[in-house]
């Protein structure tokens, strides 16, 4: 392998910030800061807004559209499917 033109791949430590979980992996994201894992490890962190733990689609608390208060009924009578009662003119 050619030296210096492969990222840097190592554990990164990444943080859920929206509820402090934490999960090590590898990754070649670039980090300004170092976090400390639970057994001690001082490795990078990256800090996530949201993940598996945090995402209303894994968690299960997801809202379907479908359910919140009939819009997606009140849209589709309002702009759904409009009858075509104009015909095409007929060639006598």
């Amino acid at each position: 392998m050619k030296k210096g033109i492969h990222p840097n791949y190592r554990e990164v430590l990444f943080v859920d910030l929206s509820n402090g979980f934490k999960f090590v992996t590898r990754s070649c994201v670039n980090t300004k800061e170092m976090g400390q894992t639970e057994d001690g490890r001082e490795l990078p962190m990256y800090k996530l807004d949201t993940s598996s733990e945090s995402h209303p689609f894994y968690t299960g608390t997801q809202k379907s559209v479908d359910n919140m208060g009939g819009r997606v009924e009140r849209f589709r009578n309002r702009f759904g499917k409009t009858t075509a009662t104009a015909t095409a003119p007929t060639a006598e």
